[in-house]
């Protein structure tokens, strides 16, 4: 497939995924509208169609709730309530003082990409008054979410937020979640599971997992979805770096557009948030002998045990010093060292609990791959760039849209198929951006 067929066919996806004023994830498994998914989505969508673009960043805000929370799935559509698990009735987002009643929604959050969406969006024409005119409406919408992290997820105010449960983290059942799962027990829940009836068993988060995970989301309800409970009781409370590098990347996009737009005194609180985040980062989740960055799990103190893709995030937002990203681009070449394409696992292939195919404790991921890429641009880092530029294009190319892919170079040689869901909407969206964007 050639570069025209793979863009024609990235651009078909996203339309057949398009909803009333949204964009699902993937049919069958994802039924509704995920946050951060709808970011990496605007994104595609405003290389040719900026009214789906904004639309979907406008639909996602319109469920803000009343202290700048932004939930991390929408449940526009009831009719698809029984295809999916945890769903609305689950969750009973109305036991916060602080939701959206209009809007039937989940209590968790995901990585707050949208500051940097909303720059990239608007780089892409900048001079059109509508879209001046979205970015305008949208920016204190955005700075609200921020504030409402910065004020209720860092207790110690060191400018690293927390994540309380590790769907938040976008990394649903990474391995470095384990160690927490290990240090407390759960009563067995008796649930039906939609997404094993459309994805493989072997490629979806275990049912002991998602023991842990309900079992979360039943303390918070049963504290009433109390931001100051949850910090004092959950068992659950770690910095990410994946999700505080999104918050930094999006904090360092809102200075810039609020600097344009005359947003002043939050140009003033974002740069406060940022010098405090960066050096934070760069003292507490930086481990020097890995060359990377890691989990903090403020319950015991320390880092989580395991190295993982999400520690390469911090080059998106231009945090390591030139000397670590050195010795990143060093770990970065080890963990892909095994793959056919560079096309990084999102869990250590070194470590024993490393899984190829099972979601997030191994399998490679474009939009991983995708904010490495854009880091390694920011450190002028071109020819690795380049190389990964090509390979997730390759990858694609030779495998389809999928959800997650083979990262293992004897098994991807054997085999023209990825892993999860099909006709995915965020790698058509990233590989509609990959192909725009030149070197």
């Amino acid at each position: 497939m050639d570069n025209i067929l793979l863009l024609k066919r990235a651009r078909q996806i996203l339309l057949a995924n398009r909803r009333q004023g949204y964009t699902i994830p993937g049919a069958g498994i994802y039924p509704f509208q995920w946050k951060w998914d709808s970011g990496f989505i605007a994104l595609g969508f405003s290389h040719f169609d900026f009214q789906k673009a904004m639309a979907e960043l406008e639909s996602l805000f319109n469920v803000q709730w009343t202290n700048g929370f932004v939930p991390h799935i929408i449940f526009h559509s009831p009719a698809e309530k029984e295809n999916y698990f945890p769903n609305a009735d689950f969750y009973h987002s109305s036991l916060s003082e602080n939701a959206n009643l209009n809007y039937e929604t989940t209590t968790l959050t995901q990585p707050p990409v949208e500051g940097w969406v909303l720059e990239k969006i608007l780089s892409k024409r900048k001079f059109l008054p509508e879209v001046q005119d979205f970015v305008k409406k949208l920016f204190p919408k955005v700075m609200a979410q921020h504030e409402y992290l910065y004020e209720n997820r860092d207790p110690s105010h060191e400018g690293l937020v927390y994540i309380q449960h590790n769907w938040e983290s976008g990394t649903d059942n990474s391995p470095v979640w384990d160690e927490i799962w290990n240090s407390f027990e759960v009563p067995e829940y008796n649930f039906s599971r939609k997404d094993t009836q459309v994805v493989k068993e072997e490629q979806r988060p275990s049912k002991w997992e998602y023991d842990y995970y309900l079992y979360l989301i039943d303390l918070f309800k049963k504290w009433h979805y109390s931001d100051k409970t949850i910090a004092e009781k959950s068992p659950f409370l770690v910095q990410d770096p994946l999700f505080n590098s999104m918050l930094v990347a999006s904090n360092k996009s809102l200075i810039r557009l609020g600097e344009q737009f005359g947003f002043s005194q939050d140009v003033k609180q974002l740069e406060r948030w940022n010098k405090k985040s960066v050096s934070a980062f760069n003292k507490k989740l930086f481990d020097n002998d890995a060359g990377m960055y890691r989990h903090f799990d403020l319950r015991s103190g320390r880092w989580l045990d395991g190295l993982t893709s999400s520690g390469f995030a911090p080059l998106f937002a231009g945090i390591p010093s030139q000397q670590q990203m050195k010795k990143m681009l060093t770990a970065l070449e080890r963990f892909s060292q095994d793959g056919k394409y560079f096309f990084t696992p999102s869990f250590d292939p070194e470590n024993d609990r490393f899984e190829s195919q099972r979601y997030w404790r191994g399998p490679a991921w474009t939009n991983m791959n995708w904010l490495i890429y854009e880091g390694l641009k920011i450190y002028g880092e071109s020819a690795w760039a380049s190389k990964i530029k090509e390979d997730t294009l390759q990858m694609v190319r030779e495998q389809g849209f999928f959800e997650y892919f083979e990262p293992d170079k004897k098994k991807s040689q054997k085999q023209k198929f990825g892993y999860g869901g099909q006709q995915f909407s965020w790698t058509a969206a990233l590989i509609i951006d990959l192909l725009n964007d030149k070197l």
